[in-house]
């Protein structure tokens, strides 16, 4: 071979193995396959393209040298998931953003190792058919694990992407979110095998086409809300206020956009979160001015304060509900803080990072319990605050306490031109579905949206470029939704399969080997030990 040409396959390599060879290269591209999921949630919302954004990132496991190249690429893949998902984060966290991105990424660690362990070179019909299980249950633990609030909560999950696809809303009754990221990675899994297994291809046609069957009668035998009526629930949204004095300024135009619903006979109004800058038990002049509103209106109003409180110490943001008299007194005091949003984990050690970006300069102050609240006209509801809608626990603990309508109070303005306000919006439609009761989504700043209890959309969204009061026929339904009755149950199904997992390769590892038997005739005599030799 010529200098050049050694020189030359070398550096550069001779094929596409040869070119991940490297260790860079190969964690820039798993960082670039697993930021393909971002494009089927909002804004583009190519629902479709998450049922085949894994299979690069899984391909990439699957032909990893040794199994701990594998765990780095789901690490390097879990970093490129969570900091496309959180982009919008960027402007507020800046470098921060991907330090919490490439902590979170290492969840993906042993996912990407039991890629490799089932789907390595040519696996049997065996291996295939447990990928089927195992993998999907994997993904499922870093999902819930992520999900606790300390690490930043349920943002981004996978079976979010499906929040528009009637039959997944489906779905999404019987399992919740947790039953579509399941479904969702084991048709990754199977198109991965179909492109890169020829071998395989009978096993992987077999699991989609088990997959399709269960979903199928899954979709078929789940049961559908039952609409019994509905009620009229207006949504205020002043829409971008800024200025030194914004907090009054605000104020002013909600309630001038809450004048305009007099005479349209809505059952309830809602504000957005942040919606009340000042605690009303000092600003007696603002309480009076909301129950003039529902006495305009004929309606109890809900707003939310993020204001000091005046009985306790610290900051609160509540939903607190005005009446004909003033406040009735119903309040609920936000559980889930968003972590360096409103709260700095570990201040003392992290405190740092409100000189590099925009994180709570004074730590929010959590409630202890969720409200249901009846807001007249027989009405009861349960009021969410920000990215609790993202909990699906929360909306389901709300519907078995009796809510008939889920309120979600929100504000995303620090992210008005990013893809956040779209995303967050959708998240109303899982809960909705999830519980099988319809879903109020009112922000200051849009999007605002309205979702009924099989999570199909009702009217319009309000976008961020709305300032607007606007009443919507909001369906109730009745009944228990398995998912509402049964609760994570796919969380749980997929704890028993990594756990029996365990328990074989535990059994494998330590299971004594077999001596090999002594032979039951004498060992043939070697050449050199032959009285004769061929040809003699």
């Amino acid at each position: 071979m010529k200098r050049p040409e050694r020189w030359r396959e070398r550096w550069l390599g001779s094929g596409p193995d040869l070119w991940l060879a490297s260790p860079w290269r190969r964690a820039i591209v798993a960082a670039l396959a697993g930021a393909l999921p971002m494009l089927a949630f909002p804004t583009p919302s190519w629902w479709w393209f998450a049922y085949v954004a894994l299979v690069p990132w899984i391909l990439l496991a699957r032909s990893a040298p040794t199994g701990r190249r594998a765990a780095y690429d789901g690490w390097f893949g879990g970093l490129g998931f969570m900091l496309a998902v959180h982009h919008w984060l960027l402007p507020s966290l800046h470098v921060f953003t991907i330090v919490v991105a490439a902590l979170l990424g290492v969840l993906w660690a042993p996912w990407g190792w039991l890629v490799r362990r089932f789907l390595g070179g040519v696996p049997s019909a065996g291996r295939v058919g447990a990928a089927f299980l195992v993998l999907p249950s994997g993904w499922l633990m870093v999902e819930l694990v992520r999900s606790w609030q300390g690490l930043g909560g349920p943002w981004g999950l996978l079976g979010s992407s499906q929040w528009q696809v009637g039959p997944a809303l489906r779905l999404a009754s019987v399992g919740g979110v947790w039953l579509l990221s399941f479904l969702v990675v084991a048709v990754n899994v199977a198109v991965a095998v179909l492109v890169a297994v020829r071998e395989s291809r009978m096993p992987a046609v077999a699991g989609l086409a088990a997959t399709a069957a269960v979903t199928s009668a899954t979709w078929v035998w789940s049961p559908r809300p039952d609409v019994t009526g509905q009620v009229r629930i207006a949504v205020v949204q002043p829409g971008v206020i800024g200025g030194a004095n914004s907090a009054e300024a605000r104020f002013s135009r909600e309630e001038a956009l809450t004048r305009t619903l007099a005479g349209q006979d809505p059952d309830l109004v809602v504000w957005g979160e942040s919606s009340v800058g000042f605690d009303l038990a000092d600003r007696p002049d603002l309480a009076s001015r909301l129950a003039a509103l529902s006495r305009l209106t004929g309606a109890d109003i809900m707003v939310n304060v993020d204001a000091h409180r005046s009985d306790r110490p610290g900051i609160y943001k509540s939903s607190v509900l005005v009446g004909p008299q003033g406040p009735t007194g119903d309040r609920y005091d936000k559980m889930r803080l968003v972590p360096f949003g409103e709260y700095i984990p570990a201040r003392s050690l992290l405190g740092w990072a409100t000189s590099v970006g925009k994180a709570a300069g004074e730590d929010r102050r959590k409630g202890t319990e969720q409200v249901v609240m009846n807001v007249g006209h027989g009405l009861r509801v349960g009021p969410l605050i920000c990215f609790e809608t993202a909990f699906p626990d929360m909306s389901r603990h709300l519907a078995q306490d009796g809510a008939e309508v889920l309120l979600a109070q929100s504000s995303t303005s620090t992210f008005q031109h990013s893809w956040a306000p779209e995303q967050h919006a959708s998240l109303a439609a899982l809960r909705a579905a999830e519980t099988g009761r319809p879903m109020v989504h009112a922000t200051l700043t849009g999007v605002s949206a309205v979702y009924g209890p099989s999570g199909e959309r009702i009217g319009s969204w309000l976008g961020t470029d709305a300032s607007a009061a606007v009443v919507y026929d909001v369906p109730l339904a009745r009944g228990v939704t398995p998912y509402v009755r049964f609760g994570d149950w796919p969380v749980h199904a997929a704890l028993l399969i990594l756990a029996a997992l365990c328990a074989t390769e535990g059994f494998r590892a330590f299971r004594p080997r077999r001596t090999a038997p002594e032979p039951l005739v004498p060992p043939a005599r070697t050449v050199h030990e032959s009285p004769a030799r061929h040809g003699h």
